[in-house]
């Protein structure tokens, strides 16, 4: 009985408690107006919009950034907030340093983000409004009228 409580004990003292009740990850919900950005986590592309990915905590800022062809990049860092569970840990230096390395210390505070994306006027009146095919010929003219 004395080792299960010694074990136990043992146990309790070596775990970090933010990690084990509440896990590493929070699942972030993106999407934009108009839909089908690009979204990239510290310029890995993660989605498209309208999407849910699980994030990792970490204890460093998570950027974030959407790109949609003919609209302005928007790029805004993940809001975090004290993950108040960590406090469980008390006296256990092990444990805080663990929720710390694991990312678990702190928590992403929202869980939605949805952006109104921008048109780029530099490169919205690039886009041509008129091609002709002519097949006879083998040509194609591209006709880009300016606003």
């Amino acid at each position: 009985m004395k080792r299960l409580l010694l074990l136990t004990l043992v146990t309790a003292m070596l775990s970090s408690c933010a990690t084990i009740f509440t896990g590493t990850k929070d699942t972030i919900h993106f999407n934009s107006n108009p839909e089908g950005a690009t979204v990239y986590k510290d310029g890995l592309e993660i989605c498209k919009t309208p999407c849910r990915v699980p994030v990792k905590r970490s204890l460093n800022d998570t950027d974030i950034e959407y790109r949609l062809d003919g609209y302005e990049a928007r790029v805004f860092s993940l809001d975090k907030e004290f993950n108040v569970v960590s406090i469980i840990n008390l006296g256990n230096l092990l444990g805080w340093g663990i929720d710390a390395a694991s990312g678990a210390l702190m928590k992403y505070d929202r869980k939605n983000y949805e952006l109104d994306l921008k048109r780029d006027e530099r490169t919205s009146n690039l886009n041509p409004k008129e091609i002709h095919i002519n097949s006879e010929k083998n040509t194609v003219d591209i006709y880009v009228i300016a606003d």
